[in-house]
């Protein structure tokens, strides 16, 4: 490294966060960057640790958490780049591995920051905020379109199905590579969750259209307003290309069964997201709308979806924004059973979190909370939920029954996996860890094939998925 010393001459500084006085009034990210001199002595304290632990994806516990990048990005390489000052080597070294580092530099919860070495005895280094600098960088200088330029044309052709992370990724890497791809979207807009998924103010949509926009420029067909078996059928889709990949991610929201439910005012979060999204889309973002001025809203279920249904709400003038997690409280300090290097499963405040809070000047979070029933007026719609407190093994605590007034209850409980009928119009029944099926002809990447997860781990599964295509394509040569 060039300063072996950096990161005892310079505390952790993320790039800033704007005032919550200020960020609710508009749509506008979040952060402001810091200057390139500061992010220089960021990167400085990458401190050529020997063995790094931030670089390679290793889960602990089972599945139950994920250390390190677990798309085997070249961490301290491009650390020790741009402390040099040598951005645009930065971003080859990070380009390597990773086709969508905008994306990740603005919503992955870093598992690479937690597991830095660093982190063992002091804050990790700034590896989310170093990986947005490079891309934006990059985009600004042009090298983006430079490295994503097809090589020589191969004459095969792939679709694939879902435009977004995994999607993305893996048409970026398949044109790199020559091959003739078309991305089909059921959508009205490509990218996905990252387009419909996550709010603005989070992940603006202008970053998102600009790869978009890129990616048509340098040859990725994009065919939008189609669904695969209603518009086109998978037997014509199999037929007019050599490979398919389907990276419809996973779509299928977790439900609340519970009586009341079909009553107006009890809504996926996803789809409450979405409609803000196109609201914003449609109207601008430097302001926001009182859709919501007077209302009472509810969001059960923690997690990224329900910080960002929480940040959502405040910005449409909610009355009231109170979450219910049916989860204990988690610790505020690692436990023994969840050391380092592992992701610290601790109590966190989100940034929708934070805004109600000094919004409401209430509580917002309640945990060890089940919803037992929503309650209607006489013309179906909302009025309050009934809720009951719950013990360790989440079962109901006697005498504990309260009734909530909510105009609005988001349902943001994760996702159970992906819509089984494009699988079944494909004959796709047994899918293997190397993202091939019984179908040699169809492959599945992304939350489709492992479930709901990071976008990291969506953008290594496009990328490792077309890299597959590519070797099998490229064999069907020499046959």
């Amino acid at each position: 490294m060039a300063d072996p010393f950096g990161f005892l001459k310079h505390a952790r500084v993320e790039n800033p966060t704007r005032p919550v006085s200020e960020r609710i009034t508009d749509w506008e990210e979040l952060q402001t960057p810091l200057p390139e001199e500061e992010r220089q002595e960021q990167a400085a304290r990458c401190m050529n640790c020997g063995i790094p632990f931030c670089h390679t994806g290793s889960f602990y516990g089972g599945q139950r958490t994920v250390s390190g990048c677990p798309n085997d990005n070249l961490i301290p390489e491009w650390n020790d780049l741009v402390y040099q000052g040598r951005t645009q080597a930065a971003f080859e070294r990070l380009a390597r591995t990773n086709p969508l580092p905008e994306m990740t530099g603005r919503v992955c919860p870093a598992p690479c920051e937690k597991g830095c070495t660093e982190a063992l005895n002091g804050s990790g280094v700034t590896i989310h905020d170093n990986e947005r600098f490079i891309i934006d960088t990059a985009f600004e200088n042009d090298w983006v379109k430079t490295s994503g330029m097809p090589q020589e044309a191969t004459g095969f052709k792939v679709a694939i199905v879902g435009s977004g992370p995994a999607g993305l990724s893996a048409a970026w890497r398949l044109n790199q590579l020559g091959h003739q791809v078309t991305v089909y979207e059921r959508s009205d807009r490509f990218g996905g969750l990252l387009m419909y998924g996550i709010p603005n103010m989070k992940l603006d949509k202008d970053v998102v259209q600009r790869r978009i926009d890129l990616m048509a420029d340098i040859g990725v067909r994009f065919v939008g307003n189609t669904e695969i078996g209603r518009d086109i059928s998978a037997d014509e889709l199999a037929a007019q290309y050599d490979r398919v990949i389907l990276s419809t991610g996973a779509s299928v929201p977790r439900d609340l069964k519970v009586p009341g439910r079909s009553l107006t005012g009890v809504q996926f979060a996803v789809d409450y997201l979405t409609e803000a999204t196109k609201d914003v889309l449609k109207h601008g973002k430097e302001a926001t709308s009182k859709k919501l001025a007077g209302k009472h809203v509810v969001v059960i279920g923690g997690g990224d979806t329900g910080n960002d249904c929480i940040g959502t709400a405040v910005r449409q003038g909610a009355a009231s924004v109170r979450q219910l997690e049916i989860t204990p409280q988690p610790p505020l300090q690692r436990t023994a059973s969840n050391p380092w290097p592992e992701y610290p499963l601790t109590a966190r405040t989100g940034y929708g979190q934070e805004e109600a809070a000094e919004v409401f000047q209430s509580q917002v979070t309640y945990h060890s909370v089940s919803t037992t029933a929503f309650i209607g007026a006489e013309r179906g719609q909302l009025i309050a939920l009934e809720t009951v407190a719950v013990d360790d093994r989440f079962q109901p605590i006697a005498g504990s029954k309260e009734v909530i007034k909510a105009d609005l209850v988001l349902l943001a409980m994760g996702f159970l996996g992906p819509e089984t009928t494009l699988l079944d119009a494909f004959g796709v029944n047994e899918v293997y860890d190397d993202y091939t099926t019984n179908n040699e002809r169809v492959l599945v990447a992304g939350d489709a094939k492992r479930g709901p997860s990071l976008v990291i781990w969506a953008i290594r599964e496009g990328r490792l998925a077309a890299e597959k295509v590519d070797q099998a394509l490229r064999t069907l040569v020499y046959q």
